[in-house]
């Protein structure tokens, strides 16, 4: 099997793995039978387009032509779009966990909200909500959100609390100083409405 042939026959079983897919059922979802896709897989039998078309339509890829020396570019930008995805989904839920330790803060007691520390670390909060989060960076989330976790099922020891408030400050000069990073923008909402700390 020539090399051409071989890379093809595995981005199909890649595709057919990736979509949870056994060759039976792919078989009876395109029409080509089982152990005509099993010959395909393992390189033990040539290709037929039609056989091509109907497999790769139906694990979702699309058979292009593309010119040899555009083919690095093509292979690039296939390479980046998983990791950009998985880079995306990780900044989103970044912004998910600093909502909901804002929103932690917000519920607690009028009193306890009045101490210097949690006004503290609910301004840094709200400073990292203009910020665009990337998935390293739900590493100090977590910890400060654990710290919060702490304060909140705990003896209300205000150095929990302090704790969460330096990992979040510590995450806000890192965010900052991030020369020319290029976190992946979240969807924002067009507007938004901060509790209001008044009663």
């Amino acid at each position: 099997m020539g090399y051409s042939t071989e890379h093809i026959a595995g981005s199909l079983k890649a595709a057919r793995e990736r979509k949870g897919l056994s060759q039976r059922a792919l078989g009876a979802k395109t029409g080509v039978p089982q152990s005509h896709i099993s010959r395909i897989e393992n390189g033990a039998v040539d290709l037929r387009l039609s056989s091509l078309v109907e497999l790769a339509r139906v694990l979702d890829l699309e058979l292009t032509l593309v010119p040899r020396r555009k083919l690095p570019a093509v292979r690039a930008i296939t390479r980046g779009d998983d990791a950009g995805q998985r880079d995306v989904q990780g900044a989103r839920k970044a912004a998910n966990m600093l909502q909901r330790l804002g929103d932690r803060i917000a519920e607690l007691p009028r009193e306890t909200r009045s101490e210097i520390a949690v006004q503290e670390l609910q301004r840094r909060t709200r400073e990292l909500m203009h910020f665009k989060l990337s998935a390293d960076d739900l590493v100090h989330l977590q910890e400060a959100s654990a710290a919060m976790q702490e304060f909140l099922t705990g003896s209300r020891n205000l150095e929990a609390v302090e704790q969460a408030q330096s990992r979040l400050g510590l995450l806000r000069n890192a965010l900052a100083h991030r020369a020319g990073a290029s976190a992946p923008s979240v969807p924002r909402p067009a507007y938004r409405l901060d509790g209001d700390d008044h009663g």
